[in-house]
């Protein structure tokens, strides 16, 4: 008995645990009967049709939703005319489908849509002219295409309980924890005198860590885009959010090239005894900065932390001068190793204060143009060709 009772709460830890994901899989599950609802009220035998495209459509954000949305209307354009088109000319068969496939990722090639929209193109020309489906005629399939979009639009919003900005700050916040502990881990080790298998330990630690990097990025980019078209949203919190996670970024580099100079000095033989002390009151006095600055982070924060990034400064700069005490009697390679160090702490300092002129001066590149559902921007087309028509009739 006390073994099932122990199989039925683990199982149900399972779920409790992940918490987020249980509610997006029910938001989803919800979105797409009620497409299949909403649809077959609608249009004759569109609840199917309207349920596929939902749950092609929705996504576990609202910026994200509308982005696949559009993506989707756009397909549904382009892969319903060639559909038609082929269907007509060669009725449906193995000619018509093969064609279809070949042309709707041709013409989403030439538009330059994303991987997601050019694979709607032709997931929807598919859906509209299949036979088997039901019994609905290809228009009642588009309009079936458009609600289910809609509709996954909709229950977007209720996939989070946080906006893009808050999750953002929750990310900024679980990255930096591991950040300053690594750093401190590596400061106690420094101190007692590391080997060669904790430094590798260090550096695999570090370069998980900058696989976060995209992740962090991804989510400030969703919440400044989303801080642009929506009405509740603060544009200057936003942006604050995505220059701290630059910061971030900047910092969490920094720390990788700190665990190879590390491993790198183990490799070698080791640091100097007498530079040890002076390399691990460094490194803890970064990962205190790291602690300190992101402990409470938020546009709303106040400058605390600036008396520990000064700490920082400060035992970075009697690092520096530990080193250059020792020169003429220590490997010249370890010394530059160690002035590297000091350096890297330096700019973490920079960044955690984000006065550093590479965080607000030098443009960061928007997401790739893989993940956007228009790599182009259609704006710029439209001016162009309505300064060359005025142009013309002058």
């Amino acid at each position: 008995m006390s073994a099932i009772r122990a199989g039925i709460k683990r199982v149900i830890t399972l779920f409790t645990a992940r918490r987020a994901w249980v509610r997006q899989i029910a938001v989803a599950g919800l979105a797409g009967a009620t497409a299949w609802a909403v649809g077959d009220q609608l249009v004759v035998n569109g609840g199917v049709v309207a349920a596929i495209v939902c749950t092609l459509s929705i996504r576990i954000s609202l910026h994200k939703s509308l982005r696949e949305g559009f993506g989707q209307i756009v397909g549904t354009a382009i892969g319903a005319s060639v559909a038609l088109t082929a269907v007509s000319l060669f009725d449906f068969g193995f000619i018509s489908v093969g064609i279809t496939i070949i042309m709707c990722a041709v013409v989403g090639r030439a538009l330059h849509l994303g991987e997601v929209a050019s694979i709607n193109v032709q997931v929807t020309a598919l859906i509209v002219i299949s036979p088997g489906l039901s019994e609905s005629t290809a228009l009642h399939r588009l309009a079936s295409t458009l609600i289910g979009a809609a509709i996954a639009i909709f229950f977007s919003y209720f996939s989070h309980h946080k906006t893009p900005v808050g999750r953002s700050l929750d990310q900024i916040q679980r990255v930096s924890v591991k950040a300053a502990t690594l750093l401190a881990t590596m400061s106690e080790g420094v101190a007692i005198g590391y080997t060669q298998k904790e430094a590798g330990n260090w550096l695999a630690k570090a370069r998980l860590l900058n696989e976060e990097i995209p992740i962090i990025r991804a989510q400030s980019v969703e919440a400044r885009g989303h801080a642009r078209w929506f009405p509740t949203a603060r544009k200057d919190e936003a942006e604050e959010i995505y220059i701290q996670g630059i910061a971030l970024e900047h910092t969490v580099v920094e720390i990788r090239t700190i665990a190879r100079t590390l491993f790198d000095s183990a490799v070698s033989g080791g640091i100097a005894d007498s530079t040890q002390k002076a390399i691990a009151v460094a490194l803890s006095a970064a990962s205190y900065a790291i602690s300190s600055k992101f402990e409470d982070v938020g546009p709303s924060s106040d400058d605390s932390h600036q008396s520990a990034t000064t700490d920082a400064r400060e035992a970075s700069a009697a690092l520096t001068e530990t080193l250059m005490g020792d020169a003429k009697d220590a490997d010249q390679t370890q010394i530059v190793r160690g002035i590297s160090m000091a350096a890297n702490i330096e700019l973490i300092a920079d960044s955690l204060d984000q006065n550093s002129p590479a965080l607000r001066e030098v443009m960061t590149p928007d997401e790739p143009a893989e993940a956007k559902v228009l790599r182009i921007s259609v704006p710029a087309p439209i001016r162009k060709l309505g300064k060359a028509i005025f142009r013309r009739n002058r």
